[in-house]
């Protein structure tokens, strides 16, 4: 019996070395060339190249998307993922795809996010089609705490030996991620603003915008980051008790902005689930996910925020 023919099956591949790394991927990709299913594959450029090279070159079904564009916000991925099954996996036929959203150089923020998307993806997809996804994780190149952390939240693990389940598991429905985990405090002299009225939203606007622009973010990326912030304060105004605290600060490679207030954000998958066209609320963070590098969503006991990132 296939291990996804009734249900999604998330593993997480463990590997060292190029010859590893084939040896648990090569076998995952041919087998569903053979039974005619589709394959979307995110990895970085190296893996790519190794595993592109071992097919061949490109082969029908398959279709290769690179991880750093796709992942730098790990939050835009499960969305992909959603296309990619709603296309293919909708009608019937099983699919498989291979995703490495964890690479050797991600920064600890950007690895505690990974993790939280990992675990996630149990969640957007239970009860949904059955598909087959492989993640893959470098055991020479990644620390110790994001191998556990894989056994976390990953149901099934294999090596390029041996396929077993976690006995480390944890079930996404009975835990509070997204919304828990490190965040590292705002630096000393980082600048704050507090809002509670819609005519205030201008000012923060232009404090953005005066800020990205000292920083050298382009005119484009400026407005990225001022829609955001924009649309974080409107909703602090409409949900999050009406008021809210605006923090900015410069770190050496980006520009962070942080919105606090004393809302409740109880949906897991907020923002990371493309918004119906009939559905005309509901949009802020989703556009937040799709303009920033990297957001961070915490839930603490006396309100909601939710960091975003934007690199110089």
């Amino acid at each position: 019996m296939d291990p996804y023919e009734d249900a999604f099956h998330h593993e997480a591949l463990f590997y060292a070395g190029e010859d590893e790394f084939l040896a648990g991927t090569l076998p995952f990709v041919e087998g569903a060339i053979e039974r005619e299913e589709q394959v979307l594959i995110a990895l970085g450029e190296k893996n790519t190249d190794v595993l592109k090279g071992a097919l061949g070159g490109d082969r029908e079904g398959v279709t290769f998307t690179p991880m750093e564009t796709l992942g730098q916000n790990p939050a835009r991925i499960i969305p992909a993922w959603q296309d990619f099954v709603a296309a293919h996996a909708a009608r019937g036929k099983p699919v498989r795809g291979i995703g490495e959203p964890i690479w050797p150089g991600r920064t600890d923020d950007e690895v505690v996010e990974c993790k939280h998307h990992e675990s996630l993806l149990n969640y957007a997809f239970d009860g949904g089609p059955a598909w087959w996804l492989l993640c893959p994780y470098d055991a020479n190149g990644l620390d110790d705490d994001v191998l556990a952390g894989a056994h976390e939240t990953h149901p099934g693990l294999r090596t390029p030996r041996e396929a077993t389940a976690s006995n480390a598991y944890v079930d996404p429905h009975t835990t509070f991620v997204p919304f828990d985990g490190p965040l590292r405090p705002a630096p000393a002299g980082s600048e704050e603003r507090s809002f509670s009225t819609p005519q205030e939203l201008h000012e923060l606007r232009d404090l953005v915008t005066a800020r990205a622009t000292t920083a050298g973010l382009s005119r484009a990326r400026a407005y990225d980051l001022e829609l955001s912030v924009n649309e974080l304060a409107t909703n602090s105004l409409r949900h999050g008790g009406g008021r809210g605290t605006l923090t900015i600060w410069r770190d050496p490679d980006a520009l962070v902005c942080e919105v606090r207030d004393a809302g409740t954000i109880s949906w897991p998958l907020v923002g990371r689930e493309r918004p119906l066209p009939e559905r005309l609320g509901g949009r802020g963070v989703w556009i937040v996910n799709q303009l920033c590098d990297l957001v961070q969503i915490r839930g603490l006991p006396e309100g909601n925020v939710v960091r975003v990132r934007m690199g110089l």
